[in-house]
């Protein structure tokens, strides 16, 4: 592959890859997988959690991409490292960040203080109905989240822990 269509490949799997992520956390870690989610939504003093496990799940899902894209397709091997550019993102960011599992900083300004807001309103809910930003990278604007999460519990379609702002 030539270096342009690498290039197009790593940034196009890294923004498919949020997508999916959006999907995934919205539809199958706050659906049918919440057994292995909730752990993450609720205070604990683990090194791990059972939501490590997704990680476990879509990294063996990329391995096997890497291998067969070896023997079969570069445009298959370069997908595998954009996806596995958006893991060490999304470990930096969301477990980093966010959750500091690996260090502690918290934002004053700038997106990175959007995104630790906006992942912070996501665990404004308790258990897995309703919530608001599913993604990791791109963050909507807090108080446009705030407001979604307001409308959830009027509707009676999320309970909102009050320390949300909502």
């Amino acid at each position: 592959m030539s270096l342009p269509a690498i290039i197009l490949t790593l940034l196009g799997a890294v923004v498919f890859m949020e997508l999916f992520a959006w999907w995934a956390h919205k539809y199958i870690m706050h659906g049918w997988g919440w057994a292995w989610h909730r752990d993450h939504h609720e205070p604990h003093d683990n090194m791990l959690e059972k939501n490590d496990l997704f990680a476990v799940v879509f990294g063996s899902i990329v391995i096997a991409m890497f291998t067969i894209g070896y023997f079969v397709s570069d445009l298959l091997w370069w997908s595998a490292m954009g996806i596995t550019l958006y893991g060490v993102i999304y470990t930096f960011i969301h477990d980093g960040l966010v959750h500091q599992r690996y260090f502690r900083w918290v934002p004053k300004r700038g997106y990175a203080k959007r995104l630790v807001q906006a992942h912070k309103l996501h665990h404004a809910t308790v258990g897995k109905e309703g919530g608001v930003s599913f993604g990791f990278l791109f963050a909507r604007d807090p108080a446009s989240l705030k407001a979604d999460l307001r409308r959830q519990r009027e509707a009676g379609t999320a309970v909102v822990r009050d320390s949300a702002g909502a």
